[in-house]
Parts: C-alpha cells; structure tokens; sequence
C-alpha cells in the first residue's frame, strides 16, 4: 500500500460553543473523504485549540475527542490571541504529521479548497495559501478598509500575500524551520512568507459565519495591522526620520526667511501663524514619540522571552492530579537546604569556641 501524508487540520477556538458542534462534523467529513480518496492518511487528524474560551468550548472538544478517533484537543493555560492559538496547534502538530492545515472554527472558508491544497502540495508546493477571490459577503467599509491594509502593508515593505488570512497548509519541514522564529510578536501571515520554500496559492470563496458572533471588531482589525507593520517592518522609523529631515529643512528657509524680512522691516507682530505652527510640529512629533514608543515596548517584550503559549491540557493525557509520594512505599526524603557562607562560617566559629573550651 503507497504511503500517503498524514494531515493535521488545525482549529483555534475561542468562545466557540455555537458555531463548534456545526462546523466539527463538517471537518471530520472533509478528513474522512480526503482519506477514502487516498490523497491523505487514513490517520489523519483535527486538534482543536481551545484559546482560554470562556463558555463551554473545551468540555465540547473533550466531548468530540472522545467520541471521534479524528479528533483532539489541546487547551491553553489562558486567553493569548488568535495568532498565538494557530501557533501552539502548529508546534504541537509538527512532530506528529507531515502536513498542517490551519482554518478558522467559524465555517467561513471553504473546506473544498483543502483537496487542491493537497493536490499542490503533492505536486511539490511547501506552503499553500488560501486566497480569497472575492469579497462579497463584507461591507463596503470592511472591503475598503481591507484593500488599504494590503497596500499600506506593501508600501511599508512587508511580504504579505493579497486576500489570504490564515487558512494555509504548511509542511512539516517548513514548520521545523519556523520553530526557529522565536518573535513574541506575532503576525503570522507576514512571518510565513519569511521561511521560503516552493509555495502555491489556492483560490476560494468564503461565505457567510454559519453561527455566533465575530471576535475581530473594528478595535482588534487596527491592533492586528498595527502589530503587522511595527512587527514586520522599520519602515514608519525611516519615515519619521524622511519628516524631521523635510521639516527641518523648512525650518531652515524660514529662519533665513524670517531673517531677512526682519533687517527690511517688513515684519508684522501676528498669533495665527505662530500658533499654527506650533500645533502641526507638536502633532508630528507626538505621532513620532508613540511610534518609536511602539518600537521600544516590542523590543522590552521580546527582551523578557515569556513563553508565547502554555498548554495546560491535552485531551489524550489525563487530566488527574498526580502527588510526587504517589505509589512510593518509602516516605520521601526532606530536601537538603544549602547553607549559605555566611552560615557556614558561623558554625565555624561555634566548633572552634566548643574546641577552646574542651
């Protein structure tokens, strides 16, 4: 029998207990009949990351996990993003599988796109994004918004690709070498690109969410694309530097100016420019400030190292609590406690005092 890949279908979750139990099913089927067309491993899987949920989301996955051998689970210790959910299911899968593919709980993306997914990565891609064809299901105020996200990060010089979020099939080999990219800021569909490797694109149409509600607002859509560019790109520095460049430059002509109007005695005593002035300086070098504040506090957290996700449960490892003198017959040993220096040298002087006066 030919050997074929063995697929892990990666699914953040977070408050998901209405949209779960309606797009589960439609995985495990999606699983099921790319086995039975011998595209993938008939031991294949879906691990379901439950993003610290709040609701029933994690009792829903234990629930799947133990009623479909397709179907895992692993919880994180808290509620850390989006980003860092398919990030913790990646890392798990990559030791496990030969390929991932990460897709959104919510039954958006069309699941058919996997079977071509599939087909190119057969074929020899390493990476497989899904790309939007079209937007016809977003308003007006999110297509605009999303077309001016594409080209802002373009012009500030980051590889993102057009239309596709974070529905890809990604490699083993490729994830072992993303495992290196230890950034605590986290743009995923920026950071992909960076690894290389043989890459397709897949073309889809997504739908409407089948139930719940959205958890990216407008709010979370600017930090996700004001994390992207601050994460991927210096560009905005190098832009600050360009302003203070031409304003100063402009100050110069007009100091020359100013200079010059003076000794003619043209000069008239006036508030509105003076004021004007002012306020568009102090604007710029406020935007400048909380700019390079961005900067600075990305580079304070990537100094700290903190983990990006913790995985508190896996639903094939028991959840009991285990005791270090569980099982054992002998009680345990009390710990040996070092002495400091300080301690040791005052029970010097005790012996050699007990020493004098025997």
């Amino acid at each position: 029998m030919e050997a074929r890949p063995l697929l892990w279908i990666v699914v953040p979750c977070y408050n998901e207990e209405k949209v779960l139990p309606m797009t589960a099913p439609l995985f495990i089927r999606k699983l099921r009949e790319l086995a039975e067309a011998g595209k993938i491993s008939a031991n294949s899987r879906v691990l379901f990351v439950n993003d610290g949920s709040k609701d029933r989301t994690w009792e829903i996955i234990r629930n799947l996990s133990a009623e479909h051998p397709e179907c895992l689970g692993i919880c994180q210790s808290r509620n850390r993003g989006h980003q860092n959910a398919v990030l913790a299911g990646l890392m798990e899968a990559k030791d496990r599988c030969d390929i991932t593919i990460s897709i959104d709980c919510d039954g958006q993306d069309d699941l058919d796109a996997m079977n071509e997914m599939v087909d190119k990565y057969l074929a020899g891609a390493e990476i497989v994004y899904g790309v939007r064809s079209e937007r016809k299901t977003d308003t007006w105020f999110k297509r605009t918004t999303a077309l001016g996200f594409y080209r802002l990060m373009k012009f500030m010089g980051a590889e993102v690709v057009y239309n596709h979020a974070d529905y890809r099939l990604i490699s083993a080999k490729v994830l072992q070498h993303f495992a290196e990219f230890e950034e605590v800021n986290i743009f995923l569909r920026g950071m992909v690109p960076l690894v290389g490797f043989p890459s397709d694109t897949v073309y889809y149409e997504r739908s409407a969410r089948l139930a719940g509600e959205s958890h990216y607002p407008l709010r979370k859509m600017i930090a996700l694309a004001f994390n992207g560019i601050t994460s991927l790109s210096v560009k905005p520095i190098t832009l600050i530097t360009t302003f203070g460049i031409g304003f100063s430059i402009l100050g110069v002509i007009l100091m020359i100016w100013a200079i010059i109007q003076a000794c003619l005695g043209n000069t008239v005593a006036g508030w509105t420019s003076t004021v004007c002035i002012i306020c568009l300086l102090g604007g710029i070098q406020l935007i400048s400030i909380g700019v390079l504040g961005q900067y600075i506090g990305k580079t304070y957290l990537e100094a700290k190292r903190r983990p990006r996700y913790i995985i508190s449960a896996r639903t094939w490892e028991p959840e009991a609590r285990h005791w270090i003198e569980e099982g054992t017959q002998e009680p345990a040993k009390a710990p040996v406690i070092p002495q400091s220096p300080e301690e040791k040298m005052k029970k010097r002087r005790l012996r050699s005092g007990e020493d004098a006066q025997a």
